[in-house]
């Protein structure tokens, strides 16, 4: 098996089996995203204790790659500060823009949605949850 292919298996993974899909019972914050081109749309749900995201959650409709990304952001940010989060954001753009990064544990996981950079459409799907908390932790409402 090729990477790939174990890449899309992960995303396959995370659309059909997501993680931390549903409303939170307490957040601190919220935001939406939406893709119009193709009809993907997320609402995040945040709670922010301390600069620390203690919990997030999501509720999604669209597409594998939207689902999927919203999953592994999910689970990657819970627990990091907010500043952690702006700079895990950066570099999952720039993976998603089709730039190489310099790899940790964290960028791993994220390198399985980089594909998208082949297909411009297919980056707004990838990054909609991650514009979306970014939104809600600057934001917070």
């Amino acid at each position: 098996m090729d990477i790939t292919d174990l890449y899309q298996e992960i995303i396959l993974d995370h659309s059909k089996n997501p993680q931390n899909f549903g409303t939170l019972d307490k957040y601190t914050c919220t935001a939406k995203g939406n893709n119009p081109l193709c009809g993907d749309s997320l609402t995040v749900y945040v709670n922010v204790e301390n600069n620390i995201i203690s919990d997030v959650s999501y509720r999604a409709r669209g597409c594998a790659i939207s689902v999927a990304s919203a999953s592994i952001m999910s689970k990657t940010i819970k627990g990091k500060t907010i500043e952690e989060v702006d700079i895990l954001f950066d570099k999952f753009h720039r993976l998603c823009m089709g730039e190489d990064i310099e790899d940790d544990d964290e960028v791993e996981m994220l390198k399985v949605l980089s594909g998208v950079s082949k297909f411009p459409t297919r980056v707004k799907c990838a990054t909609m949850s991650w514009h979306a908390i970014k939104e809600a932790t600057h934001n917070e409402n």
